[in-house]
């Protein structure tokens, strides 16, 4: 016998802030890392490896001004995305 449970959660204001926030910083990493697969598939090149992915586009974009907002959450969404 299977059970299955059904939740319905409220966040508060302040917790849709952080989860509208990683989730859109997911969603950056997400799409910088597809870019980054199609660019390479166009040129001809091997895909980048996931370590190399995740030292460009969340390490060293944490250092930009640009992408500073990355730090900002936790890097375990980031590298999951």
């Amino acid at each position: 016998m299977q059970l299955r449970y059904s939740f319905r959660v409220y966040p508060s204001a302040g917790q849709r802030t952080a989860l509208a926030r990683a989730f859109g910083c997911a969603r950056v990493v997400y799409n910088d890392a597809l870019r980054a697969r199609e660019t390479a598939r166009s040129e001809g090149l091997p895909f980048p490896k996931t370590g190399d992915l995740s030292k460009t586009l969340i390490t060293e974009a944490k250092q930009t001004s640009e992408r500073a907002w990355l730090g900002e959450v936790s890097a375990v969404v980031l590298q999951q995305s």
